[in-house]
Order: structure tokens, then C-alpha cells, then sequence
């Protein structure tokens, strides 16, 4: 009996594709989604690049059948997008069959709506009903509205490890009896806001990003949503349910050195993945293959890969960082690589980590640099955000 939370859903929306099958196709033929801003007008739209979904908002109100006078904010449609697919793939009809739940992650929420009309809201009456919409919650409520679900609905914002963090919940309110099936993930659009705090902190970059490259210079920002249906043993073996994989373990820690920047030794990211082996029964040994948080910024990669090889030591298993295909999706990260981790052990392939051309000075940790195929039977996926939220999850072929 496989000891893990079983997911028999999945779906994702980001600029490499709008759906599963598109993002795999574009992962294995190595090809980006990294471009210039086209979908809002930004001053900085020649110095920075991103992970741009090439969908305008009306594109996306159309194909989900919305009503023109809607205030579904871009992260909420992007949210929905990859939900919607998780839920058909994973044959649910009625949400009120079981104890169903909904945990989403933002971090944006509707600043898309804030900066839009922040200034017209107090003369134009008619923009006011846009105001809820900044909240973070609301994109989740629009989400289970849509889907029909009526049960537990709550939102996860740890910045960039939230996704991962709404996994992690809803795996412990299954194995607690809490509930029997949860929707777990993560959307974030791109904005005005996020680009120009970014640009603020100094850690973007002007190029492709390089993850674990000695030349890094900083990450691309993204927009993406990613949603795993989580389902109880139970559940799976009433209905007959085909298991995608099982999610085996978890763990999330704070190592509280410093509100954006990661501590140099690793501190967090090592006590999450060794939480996440402890809690999957697992050693280091055990794990095939590694989705690393890699953001292309100095800090990070520096402190991840202090925290590797802590974990690992000389034992480093493949290991690659997607970002450069995706761009850094802040909330949505942890779920969109947590559907590539999946991806990972149903097709048995590691994947490139695009732009690396110099090993960094401070170790020897050589990423992917080509997609691999290669037996993976346990993946590792790390995702770390501001504050020192750090979290780990691993997933399982059974």
C-alpha cells in the first residue's frame, strides 16, 4: 500500500504551454517561453525579460465561457485555466461527492485590477466593483465557485514556496481525515507592481536567466497556475482512480535570517529537505532526481547549492532548475514544478537547465544541461520565498 497522498489530476497554464501536454512538449524539446512584455505597458519593457502567457485577458474570459461584465482578476483566470484541467483529468463530476477542499497560493492576487484603476476609483462609481478583487483570497473564491465547490476553501501566501505550502496542507488534511479530496496549487500574473519591486531589489535580469551559472545575473519573473488533485486511498480505490504519482513527503521550515535573502549556508533549504526525507521514510540516496528552486540570483543558488550539498555531499543526484523555461512565477512556482517533477517520473526524464555555460566558483554542482533520459523513481522539488519560507516536497512513483 503506497504510503503517500495520491494525485490523480493535473493541470497548468504558463508561457512554454496551456496545458500539460503543451508544457511537456516544450520542456523536452528545450524550448523557452522567455520574451519582452507585451500584454501591459511597463517602463522597463527593453531592460528585463519574462515568462509571458501570450493570452489577453478577453482571449482568456472567452475560452472559459465567462460573462463580458465578469471581475475575474488575471491571476484568477490564469488560476482557473489550470484548474479546470486538473479537475477533468482527474474524472471529478460532482464536487460534493466527497469532502472536497480548495487551497490556492497567490501572491499577487488583483494587483493587475489595483494599478489599473487605483486613481479612477473614487470618480468612476462604476470601477468600484473591481475593489474586492485586489484581495488575495478572491481569486480562490472565484475559482471554487466556477468548479462548484462548497466545501473548505482557504489561501496560502508565503511568497514563493505558497504553492508548495497548499500541497503540503492539503496532503495533511487528507491523512488527518480532515478531507477526502483537495485541489491544491498556486496563480500569479504578471504586473506593474511585482516587476518594479523586483527591479527595486536589483535582482533582475536584462537576459535569459542562468540558473546555477557563475554568471548569473538574476531571474525573469513569470506568470503561470498549476493545480494537483489530491485524493485519499480511500477514494482512489472506490472510484478506480488512475494515481498520476503519490506526493511521499514534505517538510517547510524559517531559517528568519533576512526578509528577501536566503542564508548563506542553506539553513532553511537544508532543515526543509530533510524534513521532506524524513517524512517520506527516504535517504538522500533514494532521490533521483532534483527540480532545485534555482532562481538565477546570486543569493539563492549560492544557499541552495550550500544546501545540497549538505543534503547530498558527493552523492548529488541530476539536477536542473525549469525557471529558465517558465520564468520565476512567485506563488505559482512550487505547482508548476511540482507538475513537471510529475512529468519527471511518469516519462522518466530530467530536464534541462537551460543558459548554464560556468560551473560557479564556490562548488562543483554541474546541472543538467540536456534533457536526460534516465530511470527516476523519487523527485525532490525545492521551493524557497522571502522571509525564509523554505519548502521541499517529494514525490513517488508509488
Amino acid at each position: 500500500m503506497p504510503s503517500g497522498v495520491a494525485i490523480t489530476g493535473m493541470g497548468i497554464i504558463s508561457s512554454i504551454g496551456q496545458s500539460v501536454e503543451e508544457n511537456w512538449h516544450s520542456l523536452v524539446r528545450e524550448k523557452h517561453g522567455i520574451s519582452r512584455v507585451e500584454n501591459f505597458t511597463t517602463t522597463h519593457v527593453d531592460d528585463i525579460m519574462v515568462g509571458e502567457i501570450k493570452l489577453t485577458n478577453e482571449e482568456l474570459i472567452y475560452r472559459l465561457g465567462l460573462p463580458e461584465t465578469n471581475t475575474f482578476t488575471r491571476t484568477a483566470l490564469l488560476g482557473l485555466c489550470a484548474a479546470k484541467e486538473a479537475v477533468d483529468q482527474a474524472g471529478i463530476l460532482d464536487m460534493q461527492t466527497y469532502r472536497t477542499g480548495l487551497i490556492s497560493s497567490t501572491s499577487v492576487g488583483g494587483m493587475d485590477f489595483t494599478e489599473r484603476y487605483f486613481y479612477d476609483y473614487l470618480t468612476e462609481p462604476a470601477l468600484q466593483r473591481y475593489i474586492t478583487s485586489h484581495d488575495a483570497g478572491d481569486s480562490t473564491h472565484k475559482i471554487a465557485d466556477y468548479l462548484g465547490l462548497q466545501g473548505f476553501v482557504t489561501t496560502i501566501s508565503t511568497a514563493c514556496s505558497s504553492a508548495a505550502n497548499a500541497i503540503m496542507m492539503g496532503a495533511r488534511l487528507i491523512q488527518s481525515g480532515r478531507l477526502d479530496r483537495v485541489i491544491v496549487g498556486g496563480a500569479d500574473a504578471l504586473s506593474k507592481f511585482t516587476i518594479n519591486g523586483f527591479k527595486t531589489l536589483m535582482i533582475l535580469s536584462d537576459g535569459l536567466c542562468q540558473p546555477f551559472d557563475q554568471h548569473r545575473k538574476g531571474l525573469n519573473l513569470g506568470e503561470a497556475a498549476a493545480y494537483l488533485v489530491l485524493e485519499s486511498a480511500e477514494v482512489v480505490q472506490k472510484e478506480n482512480k488512475k494515481v498520476l504519482a503519490y506526493l511521499a513527503g514534505y517538510g517547510n521550515a524559517n531559517d528568519a535570517f533576512h526578509q528577501t535573502a536566503s542564508s548563506e549556508d542553506g539553513e532553511g533549504a537544508f532543515l526543509a529537505m530533510q524534513k521532506a526525507l524524513k517524512v517520506a521514510g527516504l535517504q538522500a540516496t533514494d532521490i533521483d532526481y532534483v527540480n532545485v528552486h534555482g532562481t538565477a540570483t546570486p543569493n539563492n543558488d549560492l544557499s541552495e547549492g550550500r544546501a545540497l550539498i549538505r543534503i547530498f555531499g558527493n552523492q548529488m543526484p541530476p539536477f536542473s532548475s525549469t525557471k529558465a523555461f517558465t520564468g520565476h512565477t512567485l506563488a505559482a512556482a512550487a505547482a508548476i514544478e511540482a507538475v513537471y517533477s510529475i512529468l519527471a517520473l511518469q516519462r522518466e526524464t530530467a530536464f534541462a537547465n537551460l543558459n548554464f555555460e560556468t560551473p560557479m566558483e564556490e562548488f562543483v554542482l554541474i546541472p543538467e544541461t540536456e534533457t536526460k533520459l534516465t530511470p527516476i523513481r523519487k523527485v525532490l522539488s525545492n521551493s524557497f520565498g522571502f522571509g525564509g519560507n523554505c519548502s521541499t516536497l517529494i514525490f513517488s512513483e508509488s
